[in-house]
């Protein structure tokens, strides 16, 4: 039986869906590369680091794209389910974490951040590797995500560096403030999707799984009676 829920687990890895997610999970690792590179607030290289906010934000909205071609051509699985919420952590954290080295980002929220997201996948693996299910991401889970990348992304762009902004004008003040304030609201959607995840992974039953209630994105249409 473990072995026939193993092989059925990596079932369709080869599906588009699935291959989406593999090459968001590369354009992450390009990305970290080039966010490097290109320095605190880009100057070092203004270039770089636009190049970083683009493939921010082909990554970022690629996550989208898979779920689409999930739900259209019925090409949900459980690994796609488990990996599609790694690709957004491993390119969500790097980028705090980078930016939290660069002075760019408090520390304290990439910080509250890497602990729900820990949390989150420990319970993740646990739920696959002991109960045999996958929990997706609930719509609060999404919320946190698109507020996050938008949030990230504003910070990302290397406005200061490309107009020699200093001190900074009031617009930019308040374009920053706006960044700031949806990773704010970000987290607020974090920790409420994590309560989500927990109860859905401790005292839900597998029918009323998280990812059969909460998660269009993964939901596979019943076929219709006949």
């Amino acid at each position: 039986m473990k072995k026939k829920a193993k092989s059925s687990f990596f079932a369709g890895w080869n599906y588009a869906p699935n291959i989406v997610t593999y090459i968001r999970i590369l354009l992450s690792l390009v990305f970290i590369v080039l966010y490097l590179k290109a320095g605190i607030w880009g100057f070092d290289s203004v270039s770089l680091r636009w190049a970083a906010f683009v493939l921010f934000v082909v990554a970022a909205s690629t996550d989208k794209l898979d779920g689409w071609m999930a739900r259209k051509y019925h090409k949900v699985t459980e690994l796609g389910k488990l990996l599609d919420p790694i690709a957004d952590k491993i390119l969500i954290l790097a980028a705090l974490i980078i930016a939290s080295v660069f002075g760019e980002i408090y520390w304290w929220i990439t910080i509250l951040f890497m602990i729900r997201e820990i949390a989150i996948t420990l319970v993740r693996i646990y739920v696959v590797h002991v109960r045999g299910r996958v929990i997706a991401a609930s719509s609060a889970g999404k919320y946190k995500t698109l507020t996050q990348s938008i949030g990230i992304a504003m910070i990302i762009a290397p406005l200061v560096a490309t107009l020699h902004a200093n001190p900074l004008p009031s617009w930019m003040v308040s374009y920053y403030a706006v960044a700031f304030g949806l990773l704010g609201i970000s987290l607020g959607f974090a920790f409420y999707s994590a309560v989500l995840y927990v109860y859905s992974a401790f005292f839900e039953g597998s029918s009323n799984s998280e990812s059969q209630v909460d998660d269009a994105k993964n939901a596979v249409p019943l076929s219709p009676v006949k």
